[in-house]
């Protein structure tokens, strides 16, 4: 499994590497995924995560690499649903954004459960909930700082197209990933969750 995940993440790197539209913007995309594998490297014997938590954490850092080798306006599939459904902007940022509340919040799910944070289930769903939305809310402070920066990067990193709630969409979509995630996800967890403890 580790081999496998190793080499398709990899893979998925060095795709989104070659000739990306903008390779600012690439770095800036992939830079998370690179600190998340790294993070996943050194915590493998001290801390193994569930393989369902292990998966999503790799189709999530997919999503970040296709949006950093095309920029997220301009990822093909965006365009084909833009198309598909007469739309006015190419929406993958927005797959990215809902898969920041999704991703996130299954991991948290595991540490507080894993280290017994909570007694209550109702606290711990609220807490990793309110976490996954504080990280969505600094994500979008750190674009806006890069913006800031870097007039040459802002427009392709933003991937605002315009849309001037945007920002609000994003954390709102955020939002959502977490909490029909915690919906559709808890109870798998839960059962491979007692495999690991087993």
């Amino acid at each position: 499994m580790r081999i496998a995940w190793i080499i398709v993440f990899m893979t998925a790197l060095i795709w989104s590497g070659v000739s990306p539209a903008d390779r600012m913007t690439w770095g800036l995309e992939v830079f998370p995924a690179i600190v998340g594998g790294l993070v996943l490297w050194f915590t493998r014997e001290r801390f193994p995560l569930t393989t369902w938590v292990y998966a999503l954490i790799l189709i999530h850092c997919i999503i970040l690499m296709v949006g950093g080798h095309y920029t997220y306006a301009e990822v093909p599939i965006g365009d084909w649903m833009r198309d598909v459904f007469d739309g006015s902007r190419n929406n993958y940022d927005k797959l990215g954004h809902f898969a920041q509340g999704f991703v996130p919040v299954m991991i948290a799910r595991e540490v507080v459960i894993r280290r017994n944070v909570f007694n209550s289930a109702g606290w711990r769903n609220f807490f990793i909930v309110s976490f996954c939305l504080g990280f969505s809310a600094f994500y979008e402070l750190i674009e806006w700082w890069v913006a800031l920066i870097s007039d040459e990067a802002a427009d392709s990193f933003l991937g605002t197209q315009g849309y001037i709630w945007d920002t609000q969409s994003d954390m709102g979509l955020a939002l959502l990933g977490a909490i029909v995630a915690l919906l559709l996800l808890s109870k798998i967890h839960d059962k491979q969750l007692s495999e690991l403890h087993a």
